[in-house]
């Protein structure tokens, strides 16, 4: 048992903006600063220490923040312990296994994870609120200031120049520390497991780490692309006459003046197609390529690694943790990782050498969209450091092979126990063709693509709408085609539609009895003390869904539905959200699939490998040259899983010298 719990709470300085180039970077500032620090021992009363003005650490915190001993709390943690580590000066950074992050917690129960939003939806009173005036106190005394007549020039605000203001800050610190404690003590009956607080501090490690980028690749991007958007947009002013071709107004007028097109009511990147195809004239051809050219946004990622790569290179902290919460898959900051463009050119090492050696022409000459090459090559930027290789571990489709295993389907474990081609088995199943006729050359490679869109969308009940937004029509499908697609993958498939039905139907029954209603491969849904609804999952882990309610069904007369408090993902607020079978299926089977990713993770890091990034369901190990092989992580990454019997685990592993896909 851990001697005491810290609850803490810092304010800070530092010119580097937080949002924009992440807290590594923050707190790399030479003139970062603490400000503040609140902090409370096991829950009680909270002591504020104003730092800036001359007041000292106090020694029992300086030892506990290095104490192994001693708990370390705090609402989004990791940027408390790296502030301390800054402050410290310690060699690296503090540990993260000595730190409890009530953020996650929060969020691995599907609350929101920022700290006003977590003390509304609990229903908190309003004294154990967070301060809603923070942020105006924050932009005052932790951002730089523009130097004005009325500040007399100054560039930062300090407590001399607003002593009442001052007192607030400390106020709003303090009330922090106790905002955090109250929401603690809220969800107390909800710790972290174990096994999610060692992910955590390795999910921190990781972080930590960092990868390296290439600023060969990113700078010579951002210049490159700027030369060719001066080139288009010149060409634009040319063919045009306009000021400003990149002005909608202008452009939607000229259009209609001198095209063949009538009206036209827009020209965002979703109509520039079907403008292309209405008109006969070169000239508004040409125009209209130029527009999509100049919309194309393929360099904000490559913008993003200049502003947060490290003087070392290295950039750090693009990993959130429980980032997508409920599930506790990972989400991305800054860069995100989770959403980098694939690589579709065969020679993508000729292509990444162009941009490194800065060779426009080059780039404009052989590849068909300076913008899309420029898109591909992202991933290309994450490099290795000297003297070592990636080795990069991805589990290949691990999500439908969780799915099948989850629902019995037998023909499609078959699948995943021998060649692994599920596209072309779902194809053959669909059509009824011989899967050895689905391959290049034959009339029947045709049924790949509907095998393939069917299984990326269908999988969790869904119909028409859900292959539209998968990218049916962009493909060449007709949408008369789509019903048709639905039923035969459904056809196909019994026993996933039945889990659907299966884990609808335990749901309800769950509420309804409050008894643990348990189903195969170790699910089960079971309503707490509390009155909230449980998914057990195989590893032991709970997706929880907060404070459920039957209602009658908003589109389906007759029928009911369950919702729940939950973020909604677009607005952000908290809301109540609807579920159905299909969706706690999607649940589930994501949410193993990242167990799996986990477990996975944590035996590389067992085995000396360091995990420098992980996107999706591949994690990419930096390894030193004559160490480490694709044998042993390969091993690693199909190695059984106690708790997942049966289920058709296989990891693909491939060494890079930079990262691609």
């Amino acid at each position: 048992m851990p001697a005491a719990t810290m609850s803490l709470d810092l304010e800070t300085y530092s010119s580097v903006d937080l949002l924009a180039c992440g807290v590594y970077k923050y707190t790399a500032s030479p003139d970062f600063e603490l400000l503040l620090l609140s902090y409370s021992w096991d829950g009680l009363f909270t002591e504020c220490v104003d730092l800036l003005s001359g007041e000292p650490l106090p020694k029992e915190i300086r030892e506990a923040l290095v104490d192994p001993e001693v708990v370390k709390k705090a609402f989004n943690a990791s940027f408390e312990r790296l502030c301390f580590s800054r402050f410290l000066r310690v060699e690296g950074f503090l540990d993260p296994s000595q730190w409890v992050c009530t953020m996650v917690k929060a969020t691995a129960l599907g609350l929101p994870g920022s700290l006003d939003k977590v003390g509304q939806a609990l229903l908190l009173p309003e004294d154990q609120q967070k301060i809603k005036t923070g942020k105006q106190l924050i932009n005052y005394f932790c951002k730089p200031c523009k130097p004005t007549k009325v500040n007399k020039g100054r560039t930062r605000n300090l407590p001399e120049h607003a002593p009442e203001k001052w007192q607030q800050f400390k106020e709003y610190n303090i009330g922090d520390v106790d905002a955090e404690i109250a929401i603690d003590e809220k969800l107390k009956d909800y710790p972290l497991m174990k096994q999610e607080q060692e992910l955590y501090a390795l999910d921190q490690r990781i972080n930590d780490r960092g990868v390296r980028l290439d600023p060969k690749i990113y700078l010579n991007a951002i210049d490159l692309d700027k030369i060719f958007k001066e080139k288009t947009f010149n060409k634009a002013v040319k063919l045009t006459g306009l000021e400003n071709p990149q002005s909608v107004a202008q452009l939607k007028t000229w259009l209609e003046e001198e095209g063949d097109l009538g009206e036209v009511k827009s020209i965002d990147k979703k109509i520039l197609p079907k403008l292309l195809e209405q008109t006969d004239s070169e000239i508004v051809r040409q125009v209209l390529e130029c527009r999509q050219l100049m919309a194309k946004t393929s360099v904000s990622k490559y913008e993003k690694m200049e502003e947060m790569a490290g003087a070392d290179s290295r950039v750090r902290g693009m990993l959130q943790f429980y980032g997508a919460s409920r599930t506790g898959r990972w989400s991305g900051r800054g860069i995100q990782p989770q959403n980098l463009p694939q690589n579709r050119y065969e020679d993508i090492a000729d292509a990444r050498q162009y941009l490194a050696d800065g060779d426009f022409v080059a780039i404009e000459m052989l590849y068909p969209s300076v913008p899309d090459a420029l898109s591909q090559l992202v991933r290309t930027a994450f490099i290795p450091a000297e003297n070592a290789r990636f080795i990069v571990g991805d589990f290949s489709a691990i999500e439908a092979r969780v799915l099948s295993w989850l629902a019995d389907e037998s023909w499609r474990i078959d699948v995943f126990n021998s060649h692994g081609k599920i596209y072309e088995a779902a194809a053959a199943q669909m059509f009824n063709v011989p899967i050895d006729h689905i391959k290049k050359g034959r009339p029947e490679y045709e049924l790949r693509a509907k095998g393939k869109i069917a299984e990326l969308a269908l999988g969790y009940q869904g119909a028409k709408g859900a292959l539209v937004q998968m990218g049916a029509l962009d493909q060449g499908l007709t949408e008369s085609e789509l019903p048709d697609i639905v039923r035969r993958w459904r056809n196909t498939n019994p026993k996933i539609v039945k889990l659907w039905y299966q884990y609808e139907k335990a749901a309800f029954k769950a509420l309804v009895t409050k008894k643990e209603i348990k189903l195969p491969h170790g699910v089960s849904f079971s309503v707490d003390h509390n009155g909230h609804l449980f998914a057990g999952l195989p590893s032991g882990r709970r997706l929880c869904y907060w404070e459920p309610k039957i209602i009658p069904h908003k589109k389906f007369e007759g029928k009911q539905e369950i919702t729940y408090g939950g973020v909604h993902q677009q607005s952000k607020k908290w809301v109540r959200l609807g579920t159905y079978g299909g969706k706690l299926v999607e649940n589930v089977t994501q949410a193993i699939a990242r167990d799996c990713l986990a477990v996975a993770m944590k035996r590389q890091a067992a085995a000396g490998y360091k995990i420098v990034m992980h996107v999706h369901d591949e994690s990419i190990c930096e390894v030193p040259n004559g160490q480490g092989s694709l044998k042993e992580v390969a091993a690693i990454m199909g190695r059984s899983i106690s708790w997942a019997d049966g289920l058709p685990l296989k990891g693909d592993v491939e060494e890079q010298d930079f990262y691609r896909k």
